[in-house]
């Protein structure tokens, strides 16, 4: 009996750390597949997600965000099947979330375009700015209005002044977008 308990402990011991790899946490991405609902909406609602720092994600249709950071991938596709059969978007979806330690899926960028040296993905750090995304993606164009510059986080869009200070140092997320706008003909 005392080598059956030794074993067990030792098992125990042993898969810790293969379970904690399993958890979700912040900042990381995790693909996320649906089925069950008719194609054009497989297609809107499968793809990457990036968990935010705060440890939510958000899902398309959804009127709020879930909290993914800390579960497991089965325990997360489980309350994304509850959440859209509660507020009565889809009556039988199945989801699947893949949580994997592969560094391609977790590689996290923010997309800077328009008026800047080098246009595409930067990749996102953790305490990354807006103007630092910019500076990242070769700083503004002679062209560019760093007066007006566009950040775009899922369906909102807010304009900031980077000549001015208090607007330098605010925090990017993984996924936002960034848009550098010509000079309008007063070179604002």
């Amino acid at each position: 009996m005392k080598h059956i308990l030794v074993f067990i402990a030792f098992a125990l011991a042993a898969f810790q750390p293969l379970m904690a790899q399993t958890t979700i946490s912040a900042g990381r991405a995790i693909e996320i597949q649906l089925k069950g609902v008719p194609s054009e909406e497989m297609a809107l609602v499968s793809g990457t997600y990036t968990v935010s720092e705060t440890g939510m994600i958000s899902m398309p249709l959804l009127t709020s965000p879930i909290r993914a950071s800390g579960q497991s991938a089965t325990s997360l596709a489980r309350a994304i099947e509850a959440a859209y059969r509660s507020e009565k978007i889809y009556t039988t979806p199945t989801v699947n979330v893949i949580h994997s330690t592969n560094e391609s899926i977790n590689e996290l960028v923010v997309t800077v375009g328009e008026q800047v040296n080098k246009t595409g993905p930067v990749k996102y750090v953790r305490g990354l700015t807006l103007y630092n995304a910019v500076q990242a993606a070769g700083g503004s164009t002679i062209f560019g209005s760093m007066k007006r510059v566009r950040l775009t986080r899922g369906a909102q869009t807010k304009v900031y002044d980077l000549t001015d200070t208090k607007h330098m140092n605010i925090l990017v997320e993984p996924n936002d977008t960034i848009q550098v706008p010509p000079k309008d003909i007063f070179g604002n």
